[in-house]
């Protein structure tokens, strides 16, 4: 069997349920047993069995990890409200942004005069990242729509080579408001912005950001549930004519898309990929930096977030641990983000009291920062915790949560 085609399941079964007995019965364990391993009731895994319940996707990805299924029950279990219709609009859409790249030429440079007009648009795009991390997209989002605006206007004035670098630092703006719409929870603004990111930079002969767009589609797409999307996308947005950093961070994407499809041995092959391309990147930078400029290493952050999809939840729990203690101090959205997927982590792995003390340290900074990506693991972490609403602690840090899944009007 060939890469391109392991994560794809050929064969559906007809009853998870019955899926479920079989390969438990294969590996010799009891109903109560499994139970034990994946910290689900018996009773719950009975009604699973039996087909009088729905399994979650993640207690597929439990039961897959603990019974070696290499992702077959996560993918029995699939149920996205519209996945074809969304893959045929992200990876349909990618296709035709790679289709018309230009040449990767450099830009020349801008005069003296010119160059401090652009060092203060670069400066100040540097200060709109550093607020994204502290602030809501909303209070992000309508100050980068208008210094776009501004410069793309700028631009239609300029002569080359400052026309050149206008546009290739507004592409940079309206990639950003693409992911601030996209933390807003708007995709389909997030997907706009991306298509005017990547049309901003094709003008401006930017080989990288036309497929870092491609990548932020796979981001999109990851966050739906799509595997399959993810890796599609992934895949072509590692172009070899483009930068090792953009190339490292799509493999990244793409493990990330494996794990979602329970498939261990490419995930860890793309994670391997990510760590060789991204430390051949660390010999040079792109300014401003495209992608995270706060995770110190995004392969390392990324395993963490792979194990949990792939039903190893407390040793995702400790990897995520370690590299949330490495992020800096200011950067408050990164460390929700990550430090909401390590307390997930921990309640799946029936360390309640950690889980619980984690996500209590966080929830403010996921108040400020309001961001529906983050959201999504705190929906998810409300929902693990609930199976043990007796608990003290449960019981004390529930109506915060609630109120922290309240979007932000």
């Amino acid at each position: 069997m060939t890469e391109s085609h392991e994560h794809t399941t050929q064969e559906v079964h007809p009853c998870f349920g019955a899926e479920l007995r079989r390969l438990r019965s294969l590996a010799g364990l009891s109903l109560g047993q499994l139970a034990q391993k994946i910290h689900y009731s018996k009773g719950h895994l009975s009604k699973i069995e039996r087909g009088t319940k729905q399994p979650p996707p993640q207690l597929a990805r439990l039961c897959d990890a603990a019974l070696g299924a290499n992702g077959r029950l996560a993918s029995l279990s699939s149920s996205s409200a519209d996945p074809p219709r969304r893959k045929v609009v992200t990876v349909g859409a990618a296709s035709v942004l790679l289709s018309s790249l230009p040449g990767n030429q450099a830009a020349p440079a801008a005069s003296k005069e010119e160059g401090v007009s652009l060092a203060f648009f670069r400066s100040l795009f540097d200060q709109f990242r550093r607020i994204g991390q502290v602030a809501g997209p909303h209070a992000v989002l309508p100050a980068l729509t208008a210094q776009t605006h501004t410069l793309t206007g700028i631009a239609s004035k300029a002569g080359d080579p400052v026309r050149t670098q206008l546009l290739l630092l507004a592409s940079r703006y309206a990639e950003f408001a693409g992911w601030m719409a996209q933390e807003g929870g708007d995709d389909v603004a997030a997907m706009k912005w991306t298509d005017e990111a990547a049309g901003l930079a094709s003008s401006g002969g930017d080989h990288d950001l036309t497929h870092y767009a491609v990548l932020r589609r796979a981001l999109v797409t990851m966050y739906a549930g799509d595997a399959d999307g993810t890796i599609t996308l992934a895949r072509a947005a590692q172009d070899k004519n483009t930068s090792y950093r953009i190339r490292g961070l799509a493999a990244v994407q793409e493990a990330q898309g494996h794990a979602l499809a329970g498939q261990e041995v490419l995930c860890r092959r793309a994670l391997d990929r990510s760590r060789d391309l991204l430390d051949r990147a660390a010999k040079g930078h792109a300014a401003p930096v495209l992608g995270t400029s706060h995770v110190g290493d995004p392969t390392a952050m990324a395993e963490g977030w792979c194990l949990y999809d792939l039903g190893r939840p407390a040793e995702a729990a400790a990897r995520l641990g370690r590299e949330v203690n490495r992020l800096p101090a200011d950067a408050m959205r990164a460390r929700a983000r990550y430090g909401m997927r390590q307390a997930l982590a921990h309640a799946t792995a029936g360390d309640v009291d950690e889980a619980c003390a984690v996500a209590d340290s966080l929830l403010r900074s996921v108040d400020v920062v309001s961001s529906a990506t983050i959201r999504t693991d705190l929906y998810r972490l409300n929902s693990e915790l609930n199976r043990f609403r007796t608990h003290g602690m449960v019981r004390e840090l529930s109506p915060r949560m609630a109120a922290s899944l309240r979007p932000a009007v």
